[in-house]
């Protein structure tokens, strides 16, 4: 079957138990019960069999075959998650080794991706997490990993490389059997990719709207998203002040302030770079004036919490990053200290308003 030709090696006992319809119609029931039973003791005994299920060596086999599955009707979109999320469970526990024949693994989670790539967000969000955590876990995994990138569809390929680096602090955050060694090796190798991403965010950047079925603001809010994950891993290390200061992708990070509804991913991207770069300030400080002209005052006088409180945490950060700049008085400068202290002003008229 279509589900068998992507399973990973787990034994032809585990993979006939796993396509058994009785199987899947319990593990439907099950789902449903967690996610809609109105008792909830109705919903702790599904929450028990799912975890029970879980630990079961078929539970991989079982999860691929209703991500690959063609039957008509689909699986439930709570079904799919499920699965999905079990993967990732699996692959990111010490409590489980991974397939024999984890590349058989690799490429059926490449495919649900592609199949899913449209489907709603969570659902990609979970395959791309058991990918990333597999990539993390799996011999040679990074690079077999991006060789594959080139047929995913767009829309899977940013969200995939949006979570790719969190990887590495997801997986410092509890005990998932990863040494520090396996995590720094897992980040150089990322990093050695990290030009050919960033190629890909500017084309991205540069797509006519809705060209693949993604609404522009929502594509411009993903592209800034998958950007703000690779600054965080260092995806600009070592590049020379000037460049950074110009690179395209900062010039769109920029722009984005303009937009509210990719404003406060915008203001994280400026953010961390302004912290992670020293030279960098002196660009943002030069855009003083036009981000107090075009973007503070109006947002004072129509009182925008969310756009006062951004820029003035951005505003903080280049003056807390560069305070010689600040303190030679330059006209920047001075745009700068007067636009922080009327944010802070209003900020604190609006606290008042509350008592």
């Amino acid at each position: 079957t279509h589900a068998r030709a992507h399973l990973p090696a787990a034994g032809a006992a585990a993979m006939d138990v796993a396509e058994s319809p009785d199987l899947q119609a319990q593990l439907a029931a099950a789902v449903h019960a967690l996610n809609h039973a109105s008792h909830p003791s109705a919903r702790l005994a599904a929450n028990q069999w799912l975890l029970g299920l879980q630990r079961s060596p078929h539970a991989w086999a079982l999860a691929v075959s209703l991500l690959a599955s063609a039957d008509h009707p689909s699986p439930s979109a709570d079904l799919l998650f499920f699965a999905a999320q079990m993967l990732r469970r699996k692959i990111q526990s010490p409590d489980y080794s991974l397939p024999d024949n984890a590349a058989q693994l690799l490429d059926a989670l490449l495919v649900a991706a592609r199949r899913f790539c449209l489907a709603p967000p969570r659902l990609l969000t979970q395959i791309c997490l058991a990918l990333a955590a597999l990539a993390l876990r799996a011999e040679g995994g990074v690079d077999g990993l991006f060789a594959r990138m080139p047929h995913l569809p767009d829309p899977a390929l940013l969200e995939l490389l949006t979570v790719l680096p969190e990887e590495v602090a997801q997986d410092e955050s509890g005990d998932t059997g990863v040494d520090s060694a396996t995590r720094c090796r897992f980040a150089r190798e990322l990093l050695m990719h990290a030009p050919a991403v960033l190629e890909f965010l500017l084309a991205q950047s540069e797509k006519p709207a809705a060209a693949d079925g993604v609404p522009l603001h929502e594509r411009n809010h993903r592209i800034l998203r998958c950007l703000l994950s690779w600054v965080r891993a260092g995806c600009f290390s070592g590049a020379p002040a000037s460049a950074l200061a110009a690179h395209p992708l900062l010039t769109f990070a920029f722009n984005s302030l303009q937009a509210f509804f990719s404003f406060e991913v915008a203001i994280e991207v400026m953010t961390e770079l302004v912290s992670q770069y020293q030279e960098l300030p002196q660009a943002f400080l030069s855009k003083m004036p036009y981000i107090r002209e075009v973007l503070l005052l109006p947002a004072l006088a129509n009182r925008s919490e969310k756009i006062i409180a951004g820029l003035t945490s951005l505003m903080c950060e280049v003056g807390q990053a560069a305070p010689g700049l600040v303190a030679e008085g330059s006209n920047e400068a001075l745009s700068l200290s007067d636009a922080l202290l009327r944010s802070i002003y209003c900020t604190a008229n609006v606290m008042c308003s509350f008592f």
